[in-house]
């Protein structure tokens, strides 16, 4: 009878370990983007212009990208554990960083690429290792697509609460250009002690299996039709649509939202995300093996968001910037687990962290989106708002008409 209690204890605590891996995912999102509603505030309070707010947004894609594309390989060639573990202290030193620097730009920039080093390790290294803690044996009860669910909320949920509270705290709070920022800090350091405790998936390979490490970077998988008419196509998206809901949309609305313009920057990143964190609960019921109708869902949405905020850019209407960034979060939401679930059907057990790696990083070149649009703006004047916003809105509807003419080919499987 003892060893039955113990054996059911044990087994309890497997198949909670996902938890541990979550919690640092969830806090290197947080850290990655609570800077975003500041962006307001960075250029009203401390002066830097348009253009250079928007960089910010973009310049942890910097550190983003590198982690994903070696992180996840080399999670691969050395295990889990020593990949992510590095994460959290790495975030920690990115908003220690941004509590310090908000009048200097350069110190914003190198905060910014410390979070997207922690940020790009927690998606490539710690989705892949959260997705094999999703199955058995350390959790056999988890559904089909568990894992790409759980990784999915576990960043939307850390995005959206990152930036409400930092929002809040900045237009109402004292020390509005770090209290935010210390707050993360403490969420990361119980997140990174909880993540010692979560169990190796992956061992290290030995001296005699281990293959040189240019061939470890080498991603087979990413050749795959199904990724390149699919996937591509919709990846860019994915934080193109974020990036345009509570980044773009609250700069138009600077002067339109009220006397708290930072706080109105928060609740469209809440909204966008909440509507992104809720669709993805639905994601396993919307998306098949058998087509694209994820993605085909994620990209209707996404059309329609776009022209959405043409419209928001035309009215300046507080009704109709959270509509728009209502719909842009559920195509953000839906692209997300949609893409998630395609490169776990693709990938094979020696691909899944690289092409994670890989799918991560195009997803976010859609974080270029806010700086070419305000340079754009600026250099050439008769390229307005809603003008190019109706643009991106019609490059929407060409990706989704690649994806649903590629819908049911190159099926993994098949």
């Amino acid at each position: 009878m003892v060893v039955s209690t113990v054996e059911r204890s044990t087994e309890k605590r497997s198949a909670r370990a996902w938890l541990m891996v979550a919690a640092s995912m969830f806090a290197v999102a947080w850290g990655g983007n609570e800077f975003t509603p500041l962006l307001v505030m960075y250029r009203l309070d401390h002066g830097h212009s348009p253009v250079m707010v928007d960089f910010f947004l973009f310049a942890y894609v910097m550190g983003i990208v590198p982690a994903l594309l070696l992180g996840g390989p080399l999670s691969d060639r050395l295990g889990r554990r020593p990949l992510m573990l590095p994460a959290p202290l790495i975030a920690i030193a990115g908003s220690t960083l941004l509590a310090f620097g908000a009048d200097s730009a350069a110190v914003l920039i190198l905060g910014r690429i410390l979070c997207g080093i922690a940020l790009g390790l927690g998606m490539a290294v710690g989705g892949s290792w959260l997705k094999e803690l999703s199955t058995a044996p350390w959790d056999s009860a988890a559904s089909d697509g568990a894992g790409a669910r759980r990784a999915a909320m576990s960043l939307t949920a850390g995005f959206a609460l990152g930036a409400g509270f930092a929002g809040v705290l900045a237009q109402w709070a004292p020390l509005p250009e770090a209290l935010a920022y210390v707050l993360h800090i403490a969420i990361t350091v119980a997140a990174g002690v909880a993540l010692w405790r979560a169990p190796e998936t992956r061992e290290a390979q030995t001296m005699d299996t281990r293959r040189r490490l240019i061939d470890d970077l080498k991603i087979p998988a990413a050749g795959h039709r199904r990724f390149l008419y699919v996937v591509v196509p919709l990846a860019p998206w994915v934080f193109g649509a974020a990036s345009v809901g509570y980044a773009v949309i609250p700069a138009l609305m600077t002067g339109h939202s009220g006397d708290a313009p930072v706080a109105f920057s928060a609740f469209l990143c809440v909204v966008a995300l909440t509507c992104g964190f809720a669709i993805q609960s639905l994601g396993r019921k919307i998306d098949t093996d058998l087509s694209a109708r994820g993605a085909v869902v994620a990209l209707v949405f996404l059309v329609i968001g776009m022209a959405g905020a043409a419209l928001v850019a035309s009215t300046l209407t507080v009704a109709v910037a959270v509509i728009a960034a209502a719909i842009l979060g559920c195509g953000y939401g839906m692209a997300l687990v949609s893409g998630l679930l395609e490169i776990q059907r693709i990938a094979g057990p020696d691909d899944l962290a690289g092409l994670t790696a890989v799918f991560y990083s195009i997803t976010y070149i859609g974080f270029a989106v806010p700086a070419v649009l305000a340079m754009l703006s600026e250099s050439v004047p008769a390229l307005t708002y809603p003008l190019m916003l109706l643009f991106g809105s019609a490059a929407a509807a060409a990706c989704l008409l690649v994806v649903l003419l590629k819908s049911r080919s190159h099926l993994p499987g098949a």
